[in-house]
């Protein structure tokens, strides 16, 4: 890059490290209080770990669309201050909060109403002690998922303005509440898959509290104002959607598939579901860094879109690609390591621990080659309103390579639950092959234009 554009970097190396840092810490935690969970049901037994698994990919895919949304909210409140727009972008912030808050309520009542049908129906055919305590999950964490959505409405505005030490405060409250209450309800008053439940939903009713009054500061640059007015703005909802809506589309779909493969893994019994679920729980650990830098990308991309720099996109996009790949290598070089050491913690049979090793090993290693070009590379792309490109190609992705591999090769070539997993890592080298095309060339830059 030339000396000029050197002078007027948005960046510095400073601010992405304090951008980025916060976001793995949270990353962490978020993964780390999962694993916790998993370990705590663990004593109450297999099915129950299998019961919160089945239940989780439920939240997951509800959690996933409303992070789509906040996405939408987070790259025009960026592109905005990128414009130095700071009232248009306080206001597309309320407009993010109230909207995504009226959504969740209206989801959470569906989700109530079809209960039967995603036991009966979604899960297939599961053992009864597994339906039992799948029936109890739901009906407590269910009731959470307005506090979630407005969790991450807030976080993603903060996240937009590079404040990530905010939300990383915020998760290390809501996930220390969740440890402790899980710890004396499962171990201290016997409650089971209830006492993983209740304090899931009260840490995020807790951290939805604070992450608002935390945006009521007036010397925020995106902040609740005061007397607080709400009118509904069209414009400014439409273009949260125009990101947000094939977002969660992308993100509801692949979840949607992951929940059919879950059924096909569920045909195989529990020990299975369990070593998925064990599999799933560490490969969250594997890809964490990804995740983190993920998020940093969107609000470093969409701050340099709104100040229309082009070869800054690119110049941090390349950047941000080097930490993925050097962090991703890293913690999967010691999660491989002590493997031996994470898979007793979880007291598996030794038919679900060899399962559970394979996939895990299997998915770290594809993990640090592949990963990074298959999920942070296209939040460039939708940081300039390429939404629609990652969508069709998610999806199409998604349902084709990954479902359709993964029936094939987990039942009509015998390879089981391992089966889905090879058909994943199919699917992340087609989406990268997409990404990598669509990048190279120019046509998302005049997106915005």
């Amino acid at each position: 890059m030339n000396g000029e554009m050197k002078k007027n970097f948005l960046f510095s190396n400073r601010s992405l490290m304090n951008l980025l840092i916060p976001l793995m810490i949270e990353q962490l935690l978020a993964v780390a209080v999962g694993m916790a969970d998993s370990i705590m049901v663990a004593s109450v037994g297999e099915s129950a770990v299998s019961a919160v698994s089945l239940v989780d990919s439920i939240n997951i895919l509800l959690i996933n669309i409303f992070a789509a949304l906040t996405t939408g909210g987070a790259v025009v409140v960026g592109q905005y201050i990128g414009q130095e727009k700071h009232d248009m972008a306080c206001e597309s912030g309320k407009q993010l909060i109230i909207f995504t808050t009226l959504i969740s309520i209206i989801v959470m009542v569906i989700m109530y109403i079809g209960r039967g049908f995603i036991l009966n129906v979604v899960f297939g055919s599961i053992e009864p002690d597994v339906f039992s305590y799948s029936n109890t999950y739901m009906l407590i964490v269910f009731a959470s998922i307005p506090f979630i959505a407005l969790y991450n409405s807030g976080a993603a505005l903060f996240r937009a303005m590079g404040n990530s030490k905010i939300t990383m405060i915020t998760s290390i409250i809501m996930n220390g509440i969740n440890v402790i209450g899980n710890a004396i309800l499962i171990y201290g008053f016997n409650m089971e898959v209830a006492g993983a439940a209740i304090p899931t939903f009260v840490s995020r009713g807790i951290a939805a509290v604070i992450i608002v009054m935390l945006l009521k500061n007036e010397s925020l640059i995106v902040h609740i104002k005061k007397p607080f007015k709400y009118k509904f703005n069209k414009v400014l909802v439409k273009k949260i959607l125009h990101i947000g809506i094939p977002n969660g589309i992308e993100s509801s779909m692949f979840q949607l598939g992951k929940i059919m493969l879950l059924s096909v893994i569920a045909s195989f019994g529990t020990a299975s579901i369990t070593a998925n679920a064990v599999g799933n729980a560490i490969a969250s650990f594997e890809i964490l860094p990804g995740m983190a830098v993920g998020l940093g990308l969107v609000t470093v991309v969409s701050q340099c879109v709104g100040a229309g720099d082009y070869e800054q996109v690119r110049y941090y996009t390349r950047k941000l690609l080097k930490y993925t790949y050097v962090s991703l290598i890293i913690i999967n070089a010691v999660i491989i390591l002590a493997l031996p050491y994470i898979i007793k913690i979880y007291n598996l049979s030794s038919e679900t621990a060899a399962m559970a090793k394979e996939v895990i090993i299997f998915h770290g290693v594809n993990a640090c080659l592949t990963w990074p070009l298959s999920f942070t590379l296209p939040n460039t792309l939708r940081a300039s309103n390429d939404v629609r490109y990652t969508m069709v190609v998610g999806v199409a992705s998604m349902w084709i390579v990954r479902i359709g591999f993964g029936i094939l090769l987990s039942k009509y070539f015998n390879m089981g639950m391992f089966g889905t997993w090879v058909a994943m890592i199919i699917d992340w080298i087609v989406r990268s092959i997409f990404f990598i095309i669509r990048y190279k060339g120019h046509e998302w830059e005049l997106l915005c234009h």
